[in-house]
């Protein structure tokens, strides 16, 4: 279990309102920093606008930092994921995060699984592993269809269940039906609360263990010994299948974390959110590792 922060971990450092925003390679800093494993660069459009030189830079400060990168975007179009998959070889990430989009699925499966098998050779050549995330656009059944017809080891989930709960998906039943197919997990918290007046809900972050995430289900799902996606290798593995490779799931930490009133207090804020998902995470690891 490889445990790390995404760029939703820092969203307010790179923010306009930062007087220095954090660049990519503050990010891989900080992530070193924190002693994490892995570092996501998740919908940050300026790892567009790197040219070779500064891929390699960025691929290379990871490497001497020990912090292992992986890629994310949105959207399955074969152009689009080819462009990424171009940027996750330079970088040496083996881990891409994209989302279905809604209009790329409006006509039912077979559209997105005629582009995802399009990309399928690309991901089979250079060995990454293709996240699908969860999340409100795309109904958790119809992401695990596309999925199922894709059936490739290298096609699978990123599982995120605050995602789902706008689209009134029970983030316990989204958990269940997608951990033995998660290859990449995102992990924040979440919670309603009351708006001013007598009427309203806001549905945002909250901190670790304060919210609705049942954090402990959820890390067993995906990586206890007996947790459904075991039980999937079992049962693939005695029908000889491949889907028994997948890749274990690292770990992201990310926040939905509301503007606090001022700039030094949400930084504040939002490091000691993650300084706390961090530590949880590592001990539920180092608890089943002793």
């Amino acid at each position: 279990m490889k445990i790390g922060i995404g760029t939703y971990a820092l969203y307010w450092e790179f923010q306009d309102r930062a007087p220095q925003p954090l660049s990519i390679a503050g990010m891989i800093d900080r992530a070193a920093q924190l002693d994490c494993d892995v570092f996501q660069i998740c919908d940050d459009p300026r790892i567009e606008s790197e040219d070779a030189d500064g891929l390699r830079a960025l691929r290379e400060r990871a490497e001497i930092l020990g912090v292992e990168l992986e890629l994310g975007t949105r959207t399955i179009g074969r152009d689009h994921l080819a462009r990424y998959l171009d940027l996750a070889e330079a970088l040496g990430a083996r881990t891409l995060r994209s989302m279905i989009q809604a209009p790329e699925i409006a006509e039912g499966v077979d559209a997105a699984v005629e582009e995802l098998a399009a990309t399928l050779p690309r991901l089979e050549r250079t060995g990454t592993t293709l996240a699908l995330e969860t999340y409100e656009q795309v109904p958790t059944a119809t992401l695990l269809q596309v999925i199922g017809r894709v059936d490739s080891p290298l096609v699978g989930i990123c599982l995120d269940p605050a995602n789902c709960v706008s689209a009134l998906e029970h983030p316990k039943q989204v958990v269940a039906s997608c951990a033995r197919d998660t290859v990449n997990l995102h992990v924040k918290d979440f919670a309603f609360a009351r708006q001013e007046g007598w009427v309203g809900f806001t549905y945002s972050g909250a901190p670790l263990g304060e919210g609705l995430l049942d954090l402990d289900h959820e890390l067993q799902a995906v990586y206890a010994e007996d947790s459904p996606s075991t039980g999937r290798r079992a049962a693939a593995a005695d029908k000889g299948t491949t889907r028994t490779d997948r890749r274990a799931p690292s770990a992201i930490v990310e926040h939905w974390l509301p503007w606090q009133g001022d700039l030094e207090m949400t930084l504040t804020a939002e490091r000691a959110w993650t300084d706390r998902s961090l530590a949880a995470l590592r001990a539920w690891r180092d608890a089943r590792t002793a």
